[in-house]
C-alpha cells in the first residue's frame, strides 16, 4: 500500500471527491483544500508528497499558488500536477514554466491521473544519477548533477522536465528523435503522454533559451534534434 500524502486542491466538491476516492482506494492519504489560501497553508504545514492543483480557484488562483510554492524552499520540491479545464496552450506553458511537473485537462481519466501521480512520486523518490558528463556547447553549459543550465555564465531556471529534454537532446547533437523516443528516454515507456505535451515543453524551452532556442530544430513529420550550430 502507498503511504504518500496527496494534497487535492479544487473548488468543485465533486472533483475533489472523485480524485480523493480513486487515490484513497490505492492507499494514498488525502488532504483536501477548496481554495488557494487553504492550499498554501496546508502545503506549508503538512508538506504533502504531491499536490494536485486546479487553476480556476476563487481568491488566489492555481498559477499563483504554484508560483508561491515553487519560490518557497520548504515546498519547492513538492511535485505539482495541474488538473484543470483550461486547456489552451498558453495556460499549459504558463503552468509548466512555473514549475508544474505535469498538466492534465478536464474531463480526465482517473486511471491516467493515478499513473501520472505514481510517475511524479517515483521521480521525486528516485535518487539522481550524477555520473552524466557536463555538456558545453559554445556558451551553453549544462551540469546534470547540479541540474544547472547557464548561457554566457547567466543561470537559467528550468523545470525538471525541461532540463531532462534539453540534456537528452544536447547529449547527442545531430541525432533526430521522435516525440515518443524523448518521452521514453526521460520518463519511461509507460508514461502516458501525447505529442502535444512534448511540443509544449519545446516551446517553453526555446523561449527560455532565447537565441540558443534555435539549437533545437523541428524535423517536420519526425520530431526534434539539437544542432551543434544555431
Amino acid at each position: 500500500m502507498n503511504t504518500e500524502r496527496v494534497l487535492v486542491v479544487d473548488d468543485e466538491e465533486d472533483i475533489v471527491e472523485l480524485v480523493s476516492y480513486n487515490l484513497a482506494r490505492e492507499g494514498y492519504e488525502i488532504i483536501k483544500a477548496s481554495s488557494g489560501e487553504t492550499a498554501l497553508k496546508l502545503a506549508g504545514s503538512e508538506l504533502p508528497d504531491i499536490i494536485i492543483l486546479d487553476l480556476m480557484l476563487s481568491g488566489i488562483n492555481g498559477l499563483e499558488v504554484a508560483k508561491t510554492l515553487k519560490n518557497n524552499p520548504a515546498t519547492a520540491d513538492i511535485p505539482i500536477i495541474m488538473l484543470t479545464a483550461k486547456g489552451e496552450e498558453t495556460d499549459i506553458i504558463t503552468g509548466l514554466e512555473l514549475g508544474a511537473d505535469d498538466y492534465i485537462t478536464k474531463p480526465f481519466s482517473p486511471r491516467i491521473l493515478l499513473a501520472r501521480v505514481r510517475a511524479a512520486i517515483r521521480r521525486k523518490m528516485k535518487p539522481e544519477i550524477n555520473s552524466e558528463p557536463v555538456i558545453k556547447i559554445h556558451d551553453l553549459w549544462m551540469h546534470p548533477g547540479k541540474r544547472d543550465v547557464t548561457i554566457k555564465d547567466k543561470p537559467l531556471k528550468m523545470t525538471y522536465t525541461e532540463f531532462q529534454i534539453l540534456y537528452f537532446l544536447a547529449r547527442q547533437p545531430g541525432w533526430v528523435f521522435t516525440r515518443y523516443q524523448i518521452v521514453n528516454a526521460i520518463r519511461g515507456s509507460n508514461y502516458p503522454v501525447t505529442d502535444r505535451s512534448i511540443d509544449v515543453q519545446i516551446v517553453g524551452l526555446r523561449k527560455k533559451l532565447g537565441f540558443f532556442g534555435r539549437y533545437i530544430e523541428t524535423i517536420r513529420g519526425v520530431g526534434y534534434r539539437f544542432r551543434e550550430k544555431p
